[in-house]
């Protein structure tokens, strides 16, 4: 992947002369670009205005966007400043991000009731997330052994098992113990949890790279030529520092950044630093989630933020390298993030709807069965939509986060009244749903 880089203002002032500068500043803005927010790259190779050069068109567009840009505090390694701007476009994604992710989400109570086995959809999401987001970053377990692996509770086998185990408890972490306040250790801790027992050297995990160390460059998946190049090793704690602070800011100050974009920047800020050996995507896709939490957008971890730039990572490096190739200007990086969170927003509420539809139709064939509680009911679904599934204290403690002895309670119930059958594998009690368990789900008495 090659991005060309965009000229400066300054370079083309001296290289345009004031007649050809007149009939840039004079013509109207072109429509192609707008909230698209073209880079250079794209533009160029596009039939400018009638009556302009390439360059004079990319003139007119930088002077029309510098006056909307602001900077922050991150900074290249010789100190300059970047930059964002906030379309249109940008601003309707932060009007449909606040109005379906935070506060009182309008959602089904099937959903959202954790009596009516809400927690275990969104704990899925999560081990959905940890999955795909070491899958991003290489791992090759496949996800239905993955969730296998961590509803049952037993140790990774290999290192991509570790990377997913590391994912999903770095997103517990993030949940129970990084609070409200970031700080350099924090981070640092962080990236502990997310690559304890993958590096091949085990003393990388939980600091910053250090002076002499080669650093960590990104590479293209395609061509393998370098991408990006982060800053010194030397540059680090300073750095990490004004990370912390960036992300600490409250929204009563001189500039009011909003808390997705805020969100959105931290994410792009560590990603650009690289201070890590390795697992700097994912610590930074971590923070990312915790900003979005603390400040209220609680629906966002669950969000199927990984899966998406999965399935689409040209698209996620084209957007950062764009940022780099003009000028810092981080308006591209936003963009793509925006509209990533959006089509994630969207495909988490349909998970949502699919689920409520299924939660509906067991408690159809249910209906009156006053003997079933939430989990129950929760395991239940779950057997009639996979009749391979199979289930043990351990995952089914696991799924819905209660004591052993209450998932004891709550499978040996089951068992009672024919709808799962109990086997020995090994040591470990493992239970199936009946062969027939719609049958019987519908001549179950109430």
């Amino acid at each position: 992947m090659f991005v060309a880089k965009a000229p400066s203002i300054s370079d083309l002032v001296d290289k345009i002369d004031l007649v050809e500068m007149r009939t840039a500043l004079a013509a109207p803005l072109d429509s192609r670009v707008g909230d698209r927010y073209l880079h250079w790259d794209k533009l160029q190779r596009l039939p400018p205005p009638e009556g302009l050069t390439s360059e004079q068109w990319w003139l007119k567009v930088k002077l029309s966007r510098e006056g909307e840009l602001r900077e922050l505090p991150l900074t290249d390694p010789d100190g300059k400043p970047f930059s964002y701007g906030l379309t249109d476009g940008m601003l309707r994604h932060l009007h449909y991000i606040d109005q379906r992710c935070s506060g009182e989400v309008g959602m089904d109570e099937v959903v959202t009731s954790e009596k009516r086995a809400g927690r275990r959809f969104l704990v899925n999401s999560l081990m959905e997330e940890a999955i795909r987001s070491s899958q991003l970053e290489g791992a090759t377990t496949s996800r239905v052994v993955a969730k296998e692996m961590l509803r049952s509770g037993r140790e990774p086998e290999d290192r991509s098992e570790r990377m997913i185990v590391n994912n999903y408890r770095a997103l517990q972490f993030m949940r129970e113990e990084m609070g409200q306040v970031l700080t350099p250790e924090l981070v640092l801790e962080l990236h502990r949890v997310v690559t304890d027992g993958t590096l091949d050297d085990p003393s990388a995990a939980g600091r910053l790279q250090r002076p002499g160390e080669p650093r960590v460059a990104v590479f293209d998946r395609d061509g393998g030529e370098a991408i990006h190049r982060p800053p010194p090793a030397a540059q680090l704690p300073e750095r990490m520092r004004q990370l912390c602070e960036f992300a600490n800011e409250g929204d009563d100050g001189e500039w009011f950044v909003h808390p997705v974009v805020r969100a959105i920047l931290l994410h792009f800020w560590l990603a650009y630093d690289h201070p890590f050996e390795d697992g700097n995507g994912r610590t930074a896709r971590i923070l990312f989630f915790w900003l979005m939490r603390i400040r209220g957008y609680w629906l966002a971890e669950y969000l199927p933020i990984s899966r998406l730039i999965r399935n689409a990572p040209a698209q996620y490096g084209r957007a950062f390298m764009e940022t780099e190739a003009d000028e810092g200007d981080t308006t591209y990086f936003l963009i793509h993030q925006l509209e990533l969170i959006a089509r994630a927003i969207d495909d988490l509420h349909a998970y949502l709807r699919r689920k409520t539809d299924e939660v509906r139709g067991i408690e159809m064939l249910l209906r009156g069965a006053e003997y079933l509680n939430g989990r129950q009911l929760a395991l239940l679904t779950d057997a009639v939509r996979d009749a391979d599934a199979s289930y043990s204290f351990d995952s089914h403690a696991r799924s819905h986060r209660v004591s052993h002895e209450t998932a004891r309670s709550d499978l040996g119930g089951l068992v009672e009244r024919g709808l799962l059958v109990r086997r020995k594998r090994g040591r470990k009690h493992i239970f199936e749903p009946t062969p027939d368990l719609p049958e019987r789900l519908k001549e179950s008495p109430a």
